[in-house]
């Protein structure tokens, strides 16, 4: 019997594994499973689970500056320990910069929807906030606190360093944000929520 013809070559198969692999691992905001990343790719997991050992291996090998860490069940890139005070460094020069305008709208959709997921926030302010919640973890205006059950993303609340530069003894201190949402029947919820949230907590600053 004839072996049938191969299909036809896709974008996936003229790409290398590790390249794909650190290619991914590049832009994800938390541990990502060997098998997850297999499904992506179309590859079998046991090739996957070796390349990603490998990769680890190799950058220890050659002292770089990050390193690829197993955590929670899933991989994810990770600055060195060793590097610890360049970084530490930099976070703290940071801080005596301003919060931008984006900064200070995905801080107060926290604030007034805690605890709340990176999705969460992004969907009530329509724009990807990665690089922005990990502007303010740094700043020490947010942190982690745990998990959702059902979907297991990492959820985020503001810090007492955050009632401390507002000025609020508590978030019970926070505006009423009713006042400052729209009518419901003009606008999409989300959409236009986090702009009020904004405009809510600039009235107590």
């Amino acid at each position: 019997m004839p072996l049938p013809e191969p299909g036809p070559l896709t974008a996936l198969d003229v790409v290398e594994l590790k390249p794909a692999l650190e290619a991914i691992l590049m832009v994800v905001t938390e541990p990502t499973t060997s098998a997850h990343l297999a499904q992506v790719l179309e590859r079998p997991k046991r090739a996957v689970d070796r390349a990603l050992r490998e990769l680890a291996a190799e950058y220890t090998e050659q002292g770089r500056g990050f390193e690829l860490r197993f955590v929670a069940g899933g991989w994810r890139y990770y600055s060195r320990v060793s590097c610890a005070p360049a970084v530490e460094r930099f976070v703290l020069d940071g801080q005596h910069a301003r919060l931008t305008q984006a900064a200070l709208e995905t801080l107060a959709v926290i604030a007034y929807r805690q605890p709340v997921s990176r999705s969460r926030v992004s969907a009530v302010r329509g724009v990807n906030c990665d690089g922005v919640m990990r502007t303010l973890v740094q700043r020490g205006l947010v942190e982690e606190t745990g998990s959702e059950p059902e979907t297991g993303a990492i959820l985020y609340r503001t810090t007492n360093t955050f009632l401390e530069r507002m000025g609020l003894r508590g978030l019970d201190e926070l505006p009423e944000l009713a006042p400052f949402l729209p009518e419901a029947d003009d606008v999409e919820a989300d959409s236009q929520e986090g702009s009020a949230i904004a405009e809510a907590v600039a009235m107590s600053r």
